[in-house]
């Protein structure tokens, strides 16, 4: 047995976490435990799959005992373990947080008693989608993600989250229906749709119908991914929904769009038949996203436009195609998971620490919280690709490749990716000295606690955690100002990884170069599903 056989469990075990927080409905603390203790254990068996991957190579899990391409098969590879991976440790790290806040708030069923189970299957769906080997499968687990979104996006059901609800299912389903339509022409025109099968079996379809299949997955993985012009629907839905929600939505649902389209590219339709096309895509994503930033005076709103706009990134990694900026780009991918959710956990404790995160009423941040000020200043400086931070490193890789292709149009897509980089680091800039940087007294309509704080000095104002027996001292202040351990732990330990990113640069773009090479030679994953000789 290898480390790889252990993938079952990374779906497997969220399934089984949520039956039984399911049934511990009615006992918060019991449901706590075991999200906690699922998630911690799903992450170790990822890591351990990671640290294997480049050795043990791509290997192919076959349930049920069904030969491909008629069963189902898991498929390891570095890419698919690395985003295991993050997925996981952004997730433990949200939840964490969740169930932090809910404790905070005094609230002893928060954040909501159904929030486990479905944020469990939410875990499930998302890892589900980074193993399948066939496109059904792929489909199943967009299903089963999407549909615990809809629950979490609608928790407390707000009139807001309500109407941000409805668009996000519309919009969700239209998506699902035209994969599922690709999804049954494909199977029409090959008779199979395990993608190790297609790898080999569409060479022989006429190109015609193959661009056909090819820019309808390409559509349907667009929207699911947010890139321009299917992006419309993101800023106006994941603003409204609570915090943590935001963040993971912020963090994982998009890269799962953008992982089908690796997948889809590498290994279905190789080659630079539409790459021009997925340029002027990924320059149009970048930019129309950071200018959409530039005009928010919301920070959620403003990271859901630079969350927008970062996808192109890593659309413009995969448009290049050569091994530099594809694996730039699952670098990249791997950096924006943890820096954007990062940011949005950060905006949360902003919220309850400022009462709002209207950048036209904050002010005085930093000197109020300088914790909270540095929590944001590193992934905000991340985000724009400061040296030398990961994001810098990321967009350096990209940059490479694109200079390194040396056509018109790639030297026009750099030109855009330095440009959307600037952008982003005036966009940070503009939070930063709007709401820590200048007074309380400077800001539009300040919220009262932050005048009050700054004139009477009182521990309301101060940036220390809550802790049992701060209890009765802060009885009759507002607990909502205050910024508890129990949310702040998990935003520290999600920066702290963000700037691992940094000192294990050299490690991950190793790891990063032979996901690329692995994706871009095709023989291992094929050989890894069907055999040897497979593709001959």
């Amino acid at each position: 047995m290898i480390a790889a056989d252990l993938a079952p469990l990374a779906v497997v075990l969220p399934f089984l976490g949520a039956a039984v927080t399911f049934i511990l409905i009615r006992h918060a603390r019991a449901q706590r435990a075991v999200s906690i203790s699922t998630l911690s254990v799903t992450l170790l068996i990822e890591v351990v799959m990671l640290i294997a991957a480049p050795s043990s190579g791509t290997h192919a899990v076959k349930l049920g005992g069904w030969e491909p391409p008629f069963g189902i098969v898991l498929v390891v590879d570095q890419f698919s373990a690395l985003m295991l991976v993050v997925s996981s440790a952004v997730s433990l790290s949200v939840l964490i947080y969740a169930a932090g806040q809910g404790m905070a708030d005094g609230d002893e069923d928060g954040p909501v008693s159904i929030f486990h189970p479905t944020y469990l299957i939410l875990v499930a769906g998302v890892s589900n989608a980074f193993l399948t080997g066939d496109l059904f499968n792929l489909y199943v687990g967009f299903e089963i993600l999407l549909t615990a979104s809809y629950v979490l996006m609608t928790l407390g059901g707000t009139a807001p989250r309500i109407r941000a609800g409805v668009t996000y299912v519309v919009v969700s389903v239209v998506s699902s229906m035209l994969f599922l339509i690709a999804i049954a022409m494909i199977y029409g025109a090959t008779g199979t749709i395990n993608m190790a099968d297609l790898a080999v079996k569409l060479e022989s379809v006429d190109p015609a119908t193959q661009l056909v299949l090819h820019l309808m997955l390409l559509v349907a993985f667009g929207i699911k991914a947010a890139v321009f012009p299917l992006s419309f629907w993101l800023p106006d839905s994941y603003p409204t929904a609570p915090a943590p929600v935001t963040a993971v939505f912020a963090g994982l649902l998009t890269k799962v769009g953008v992982y089908a389209m690796v997948r889809v590219e590498t290994l279905l339709f190789p080659g630079d038949r539409i790459n021009s096309l997925l340029m002027v895509v990924a320059l149009l994503t970048m930019v129309v996203g950071i200018l959409g930033a530039l005009a928010q005076s919301d920070i959620k709103r403003l990271l859901s436009f630079t969350l927008v706009s970062h996808i192109g990134y890593m659309v413009f990694g995969l448009a290049i195609s050569t091994r530099i900026g594809l694996g730039a780009a699952v670098y990249y991918v791997a950096h924006h998971i943890i820096v954007q959710t990062s940011l949005f956990l950060v905006t949360g404790l902003i919220e309850r620490r400022g009462g709002t995160a209207n950048v036209d009423r904050l002010g005085g941040l930093a000197k109020l919280s300088p914790l909270l000020g540095l929590l944001f200043f590193l992934p905000a400086m991340n985000l724009a690709g400061i040296p030398p931070f990961s994001g810098f490193l990321g967009k350096l890789g990209l940059i490479q490749a694109g200079v390194e292709l040396g056509t018109p149009l790639a030297y026009v897509l750099v030109a855009g990716g330095v440009a959307t980089s600037l952008l982003t680091l005036l966009v940070m800039a503009r939070v930063w000295n709007r709401a820590f940087w200048r007074s309380p007294a400077d800001a539009e309509d300040p919220d009262p606690i932050l005048l009050a704080s700054k004139a009477d000095g009182s521990s309301v104002g101060t940036s220390r955690h809550v802790t049992g027996e701060d209890t009765g001292r802060f009885a009759g202040k507002d607990p909502v100002r205050l910024l508890p351990a129990s949310m702040t732990g998990p935003t520290i330990g999600l920066v702290a990884l963000g700037l691992a990113l940094t000192v294990l640069a050299g490690p991950l773009f190793t790891l990063s170069d032979g996901a690329a090479q692995e994706m871009l030679d095709r023989t291992p994953y094929i050989e890894a599903v069907l055999g040897a000789g497979a593709d001959r």
